[in-house]
């Protein structure tokens, strides 16, 4: 990877932050000082997020976890770019890391068994593992694997309410679940152990490390997967998919969607051009005013774009 081109970053790490509100400033000034962009979050349970750089800034952020000592096991995933993805820079502090809205909850106390990208296969072609998507509705309709269950939930809040209602510790001794970089999966590995599941497997950086180390021929993965930057999705190898999305309701577009005449660019789609209200309309006009605005003058979009 060329100096020049764009490292998009994805990483997390469940590690006890006992001064995560005094991190943040360092963190972010260290961002700002290196050209960084993108957003990372800081809880008590540990550090999430999605950045983009240059090489050698990328490299500078790494020496960064690397000096603090706590970021040992940074679960950590690199794909390269040709344009920065991202247009702010921002430091959060969050109850949670993710966000599943369950007290008691702690994978820094209780997790799943990491399956690492070669073994996954073997274990999903079990007859007896419950394979579980833990993703959103909007992600998993543009791929999955191959027999995966869609609980349908439109948050991760939602998704121990699917689990009480649809999986029995009982009935389903064996459960694997997934989710795009591996956060969601961990955390909900830590919630069903919680709730009396036994054998609770989870794939080690989820789809993205599937993707990237897994050959397509071998591969179980069907369609895309979503990601959380302008790329929207990727494909084997983390190249980049076809999807663009709507920035009204952030469903995932395929070109048939786009190609729709209830398709209007930054405004609606056909997921939600019904559905929305006069008040958000106007607003998704706006901002995508300033969107070609910003495009014209070629700067930074200042408003509304998905990170």
């Amino acid at each position: 990877m060329q100096d020049k081109a764009i490292i998009v970053a994805a990483l997390y790490q469940f590690v006890r932050l006992n001064d995560y509100r005094e991190l943040r400033e360092p963190l972010l000034r260290f961002l700002l000082d290196n050209g960084i962009k993108g957003t990372l979050l800081l809880a008590l349970e540990g550090i999430n997020g999605t950045v983009s750089g240059s090489r050698t800034a990328i490299d500078n952020l790494r020496g960064w976890f690397a000096r603090d000592g706590r970021f040992n096991v940074l679960e950590y995933k690199e794909a390269c770019h040709d344009e920065q993805p991202f247009f702010r820079t921002k430091v959060k502090l969050k109850k949670e890391i993710v966000t599943l809205g369950v007290a008691g909850v702690d994978p820094n106390q209780q997790v799943g068994t990491y399956v690492e990208p070669q073994d996954w296969n073997a274990l999903i072609g079990d007859p007896d593992v419950l394979l579980i998507d833990t993703r959103n509705d909007y992600e998993v309709a543009i791929g999955s694997f191959n027999g995966a269950i869609n609980p349908k939930t439109q948050t991760f809040r939602e998704f121990p309410a699917w689990v009480k209602a649809n999986a029995d510790p009982k009935r389903h001794k064996k459960v694997a679940m997934f989710c795009t970089g591996g956060i969601r999966c961990e955390k909900a590995s830590s919630y069903m152990l919680h709730q009396g599941f036994s054998e609770v497997f989870h794939l080690k950086g989820g789809i993205l490390n599937y993707l990237e180390k897994i050959p397509e021929q071998q591969s179980t993965w069907q369609g895309d997967c979503f990601v959380f930057d302008q790329r929207v999705s990727v494909r084997h190898n983390l190249e980049p998919g076809d999807y663009s999305q709507c920035h009204a309701c952030r469903h995932p577009l395929s070109a048939a969607d786009r190609a729709s005449p209830d398709y209007e660019e930054g405004i609606s789609c056909p997921h939600c051009w019904d559905s929305l209200s006069d008040k958000t309309r106007e607003s998704a006009r706006e901002r995508q005013r300033q969107v070609e605005l910003a495009r014209l003058h070629n700067r930074p979009c200042p408003i509304g774009q998905p990170q």
